[in-house]
């Protein structure tokens, strides 16, 4: 377990070790044990709400990550959908993190006006994700405590414009003046040390995530990120403006097809993009259904290992990226 290296406004905002956030990976993905390896390692990781809607078993994950942490904080993503109603939900389970004290949250999808009050209330920290600089200006003046920021390398929702990390690493430190995360292909500690050269405050991985030894899913799946490069993934759903790069398979083959068309019908999507078909390729490794969040940062997923361990290579990689730079100095 490497000491602290690196100090900035997001270690210090949320009690961390590293500046190394770990994004929920899909509903039951990221749980409570998983979960617990990030925050053990030092970093700060996110049990996925939208993977509980019933009360009990949500709260029950809370504890559960509480205990595996021996009490230190830990976070949770909120999914706000645009859907009737996706507010309330979120509400219920913010009256439930409230009760578990949980520390904070990573908000996406829709707007976060309607939770912000409400968790900074219960003095929760609130970090909005967004897919372009431009959104997180609105995120600032809703109040939230940090953007995470993601470009298009991104395994999940790079959003319409598709700009890419770095560009966003250099714009975002400069327009934003809260605490900054950047997202999208990060899976080094030379990228680490990049993005905090260029302002930002930490770095937020996925895909680089898939290949930890606490996650549940299936080895195969696994092994199959291991095996790639980034390059098997694809940008799809763009004709309904939710572009989401995943792993190119059946479903995505299909769901490009609807693209081409200029399908704007939801209804034509739902039979290839639903939850369930990720879930159980997650559970049985067949990886051929289903939108399985697949980005660039597979190239730098090796080998299956232990959070820390990969935590571990991370900071060292950033030493000798930050050694490297001063060397330059003249």
């Amino acid at each position: 377990m490497r000491p602290q290296l690196l100090k900035t406004r997001i270690t210090d905002l949320l009690g961390i070790r590293h500046p190394i956030l770990c994004g929920g990976l899909g509903p039951r993905v990221s749980d409570a044990r998983y979960v617990a390896a990030v925050v053990n390692a030092g970093g700060m990781g996110f049990i996925v709400g939208a993977g509980f809607p019933d009360a009990d078993e949500f709260r029950n994950e809370l504890r559960i990550c509480r205990e595996l942490t021996g009490g230190k904080n830990f976070g949770v993503n909120l999914y706000l959908s645009r859907q009737a109603g996706g507010a309330e939900r979120v509400k219920e389970q913010i009256r439930i993190l409230i009760d578990e004290k949980v520390a904070c949250v990573e908000t996406a999808g829709a707007s976060p006006e309607a939770v912000v009050p409400l968790l900074k209330e219960a003095g929760i920290k609130v970090l909005h994700k967004v897919p372009a600089v431009r959104y997180a200006h609105t995120a600032v003046r809703m109040g939230v405590d940090g953007v995470i920021v993601v470009g298009n390398e991104c395994g999940g929702h790079p959003g319409i414009y598709q700009i890419g990390s770095i560009v966003q690493a250099a714009q975002a430190p400069r327009e934003i003046g809260l605490p900054v995360v950047i997202g999208g292909g990060i899976g080094t500690g030379r990228q680490l040390a990049g993005v905090l050269a260029m302002g930002a405050d930490a770095v937020i991985m996925g895909t680089r995530m898939m290949v930890a030894d606490e996650l549940w899913i299936h080895p195969d799946i696994k092994a199959k990120v291991v095996a790639g490069d980034g390059s098997e993934s694809v940008v799809v759903k763009s004709a309904i403006r939710d572009h989401h790069r995943v792993l190119r398979n059946e479903s995505a083959e299909a769901v490009l097809e609807l693209d081409r068309a200029q399908v704007t019908e939801f209804e034509q999507f739902r039979p290839h993009v639903m939850g369930a078909l990720a879930h159980q390729a997650y559970v049985t490794g067949d990886t051929r259904k289903g939108m399985i969040d697949y980005g660039h940062a597979a190239i730098f997923a090796d080998a299956i290992k232990r959070v820390e361990a990969i935590f571990d290579e991370i900071i060292d990689d950033a030493a000798l990226a930050m050694n490297r730079l001063n060397a330059l100095v003249t």
